[in-house]
């Protein structure tokens, strides 16, 4: 019964000395933190795109995606700034299921939470520095962020976490915007208030140390569907749900109110293929509401090389082994026919 202490973890600080960031990507990140700060405020109309795979579990095939999203990056970087996802741990609380490169370096073989750590710090620099796109990852362990602040443009709190207080205390010391998704309830209250939380400053035990914060001004929502208790899907990017979430911010006081629409989880059913429908749907909102298009700053979406997913033992190259994605080419014509409608 009880903990049983397997081995030591590297801290934030080994693993940062080990593998640290050059000059170079130091400035690329501030660049790009700049940029995506502007648009969460209103300053830029550019639109956020953050997309890439439901879960990054291979080196290769990530960085292999990333490096297609830099090309189309520079053809709408007067349009859009895409934040490439790079998700290295999932929400899997069952035995089974892939948990994530943090456990899994090696999707097939047993955790190793050091090794883990050594990977996705590894694959996130090489995406980096071989793409010039900083990543978005998700928040899932608040104490770990610290082994990949220096590197992130982009925090996604889940809906799992978005009510909870370390999540909502941690978000408020990050310097990069932190999307808040709706808990999978559906609630929008909670989601705003998670972003309330976020966007002050709070005294509170972190990492062994008493720290303060002083509040994240780009705290966001971000809309991805709910479940009923019957277990059926239930979106929420379609029109009415978007003015309601614009009354609800204007009720408020708070800061740069934002949303962003995540295009798949229960928005889609976790049907893939309707994601171009969805942007589509809610790009037409935006043209015909001001307050919609003031709002609903840009989306997520699951892509990745080969469309849908797979069985872990199946080895398809840049292929989803968690959720299933869309395919490179509809992510490509999705991203520029996004760039043409802002």
């Amino acid at each position: 019964m009880g903990f049983s202490f397997v081995k030591r973890i590297p801290s934030d600080r080994e693993i940062l000395e080990r593998y640290p960031i050059t000059e170079e990507i130091r400035k690329i990140k501030k660049n790009r933190d700049l940029e995506v700060a502007d648009i969460i405020s209103g300053r830029s109309e550019k639109m956020l795109v953050i997309i890439g795979p439901c879960s990054a579990d291979n080196e290769d095939a990530l960085c292999d995606y990333v490096s297609r999203l830099a090309k189309v990056q520079e053809k709408v970087k007067d349009r859009l700034v895409i934040i490439p996802r790079i998700y290295t741990n999932k929400p899997r609380t069952t035995g089974d299921g892939y948990k994530g490169i943090l456990h899994q370096p090696d999707p097939e073989k047993a955790p190793d939470m050091e090794a883990g750590l050594i990977a996705l710090r590894k694959m996130h620099l090489r995406a980096l520095r071989e793409s010039g796109l900083p990543a978005a990852d998700e928040m899932l362990y608040p104490e770990n962020h610290t082994y990949l602040d220096d590197v992130l443009a982009y925090v996604a709190v889940g809906a799992r976490s978005v009510e909870n207080q370390q999540h909502r205390l941690a978000a408020s010391g990050l310097t990069v915007p932190v999307g808040m998704k709706n808990p999978t309830s559906g609630d929008f209250s909670v989601m705003l208030n998670s972003v309330y939380a976020a966007q002050h400053g709070h005294i509170f035990a972190y990492q062994g140390y008493e720290v303060k914060t002083d509040g994240n001004p780009y705290s966001h929502t971000v809309l991805r569907g709910a479940v009923n208790k019957h277990g059926q899907t239930i979106p929420n990017y379609h029109y009415e749900d978007l003015m309601r979430l614009c009354e609800m911010y204007s009720e408020r006081e708070l800061k740069n109110p934002a949303a962003i629409v995540d295009t798949n989880h229960a928005n889609s059913g976790k049907k893939y293929f309707e994601q171009p429908r969805i942007v589509r749907e809610v790009l037409h909102s935006r043209k015909v509401s001001e307050d919609i298009r003031k709002m609903v700053k840009g989306f997520m979406i699951e892509s990745y090389i080969e469309e849908g997913n797979q069985k872990i033992c199946e080895h398809i190259y840049g292929k989803s082994i968690t959720d299933a994605c869309l395919g490179w080419d509809d992510s490509e014509k999705l991203l520029y026919e996004i760039a043409d409608r802002v």
